[in-house]
């Protein structure tokens, strides 16, 4: 089985490969351009690419709508994570935190994917924001994000160390097990 990954971003394409590659299912990355709507959520966000996808494209594929959340910034960026990652970047994040004491955060990850109908998965995973950048490999937000547990940020750890704890990770996890329950 072949399986689009809707994506501009070869990490998470990356990401992906390592849970679905032992089912025999091939993922590759398919650059589709469609509209990210403003809502509260990641589901809603997910749901209508997904939905808006589907009338436009043949065959399964799935997408993946993520989101910093930071306690102190009351959730901010959250849906609007990719948005803010674009204008404000890692070192705008570092410095709407300076002088915060809390720095608890999570990522959320949904995973929408549409075979004839949509089926979301998600993932998420605590942490805090560090004082600086550490690490050069992951993307996004990952040079900052520090895992609870953890002393390494998302960019300090291989793909496969990250997929492991990481919001994706699970979300992807809940994703090919579904599957493969399901590709019987």
């Amino acid at each position: 089985m072949r399986l689009a990954f809707i994506t501009s971003n070869p990490g998470k394409v990356e990401e992906a490969r390592k849970y679905f590659e032992p089912l025999g299912v091939e993922v590759y990355q398919l650059k589709v351009d469609y509209p990210e709507i403003q809502a509260d959520t990641l589901e809603e966000v997910a749901e209508y690419g997904a939905r808006w996808l589907a009338e436009r494209l043949d065959g399964p594929f799935f997408l993946d709508d993520s989101g910093l959340f930071i306690d102190a910034l009351n959730g901010f960026p959250g849906v609007y994570s990719a948005y803010v990652y674009r204008t404000l970047g890692v070192d705008g994040i570092l410095k709407l935190m300076e002088g915060v004491e809390d720095r608890r955060a999570h990522f959320r990850s949904v995973i929408a994917y549409w075979d004839n109908e949509l089926y979301l998965f998600t993932g998420r995973v605590e942490g805090e924001i560090t004082r600086e950048k550490r690490g050069t490999m992951g993307f996004g937000f990952d040079p900052i994000f520090k895992p609870t547990g953890f002393e390494e940020t998302f960019a300090e750890m291989t793909t496969e160390e990250k997929n492991r704890i990481s919001h994706r990770g699970r979300a992807l996890k809940a994703f090919a097990e579904w599957l493969k329950e399901n590709l019987k």
